[in-house]
């Protein structure tokens, strides 16, 4: 596999077109697992085939069962990684028994430690809230502890159970309660004002950041600039209108590599398709959606976009300032289906 990446990385050098880069994310599974050597071996093709900015956020994803303080300790010694995202999901061993993780409680704690010790300061967090053993005492309580811990970056999702999934069998089942969604929505409210009142800024819908602490990665998907994603099933997009990703199977993304092919599918997005994902994720961050890069896509888009967001103006589920648009504290609570509302086209069916 580090092989495969390795030469995929070649073939891709130019497609960002000289591009520096201002961030690194290793993600999309467990990075975490590979040594440091494995990480190096990566991160040396990395900057040698690619300008990167000398402050660049390079970011490691990581479960808590695989941060161990040698490693730890070695990777930040040893490679550029200088923020880590941890799936922490919950601080009680009761939520993390019903979710099925690998890591329990002692080593959520112990890894957070360990990493401060390493001198890993910026640090994001996952947590999972609305779970079926997840009391709303429990949820303050592990919103406190990101708080002790000095954590700068919070990622909060709320529990969803996807169809084909083993969640979705046991809930069909009868065999787990399905999502409480007034206890998701308690328990959403409380994270963004306790946030606000700690200092974190809500600047998209599940992440919350102390000032200048937002993750620079994950905030260019969401202002549709362009990126370059690497590795089975990784996306990529030019920042225009053509989005490819690669095949999400192993065995043939190796075998593809081994013969110099790059195995991957592409698109081109119609203007259709651009102003409904620029709706979906603009609307979702403090910066919001401006009229200007609706005209961009298409001269009668922002009138369009004025006549259908009018009702939610007026309920104040959206607001505006000037030429931009964001979402409300009440539209933050139905963000996916305001977005689907004022979608164009086949989107809304």
């Amino acid at each position: 596999m580090i092989a495969a990446i390795r030469t995929e990385l070649a073939l891709q050098r130019d497609y960002l077109q000289g591009a520096s880069l201002t961030s690194i994310y290793l993600g999309g599974g467990t990075p975490s697992v590979l040594s440091v050597d494995e990480l190096n071996l990566l991160f040396r093709d990395v900057y040698d085939l690619f300008p990167v900015d000398k402050d660049a956020e390079v970011t490691l994803e990581a479960n808590p069962d695989d941060l161990t303080r040698e490693k730890l300790f070695d990777m930040a010694r040893h490679t550029p990684v200088n923020r880590l995202s941890i799936g922490i999901q919950s601080f009680a061993e009761a939520d993390l028994q019903w979710m099925n993780r690998a890591h329990n409680a002692g080593q959520a704690h112990q890894c957070l430690r360990d990493a401060a010790a390493a001198g890993f300061h910026d640090l994001s967090l996952d947590l999972i809230y609305g779970c079926p053993p997840t009391s709303d005492e429990q949820w303050r309580e592990n919103v406190r502890l990101a708080f002790d811990y000095g954590t700068p970056h919070l990622s909060c999702y709320c529990l969803t159970v996807e169809e084909g999934t083993a969640l979705h069998h046991f809930v069909k089942k009868g065999q787990s309660p399905p999502v409480d969604e007034d206890k998701a929505a308690r328990q959403f409210e409380y994270l963004i004002d306790a946030c606000a009142e700690q200092g974190y800024e809500h600047y998209e819908i599940s992440n919350f950041a102390l000032p200048g602490r937002h993750a620079r990665h994950n905030s260019s998907y969401w202002r549709g600039q362009p990126y370059l994603g690497v590795g089975p099933a990784a996306h990529s997009f030019d920042g225009h209108r053509t989005r490819q990703w690669n095949v999400a199977h192993n065995p043939r993304y190796i075998t593809a590599l081994e013969n110099g092919e790059i195995p991957c599918e592409r698109e081109a997005l119609t203007d259709i398709q651009r102003y409904n994902e620029w709706v979906l994720t603009a609307l979702r961050t403090q910066w919001g959606l401006s009229l200007d890069d609706l005209a961009a896509i298409a001269p009668s888009y922002p009138t369009r976009f004025l006549s259908d967001v009018t009702p939610y103006l007026q309920n104040g589920n959206i607001v505006r300032q000037g030429n931009r648009f964001s979402l409300s504290r009440s539209g933050k609570m139905i963000a996916d289906r305001i977005a689907v509302a004022l979608f164009l086209g086949t989107a809304k069916k």
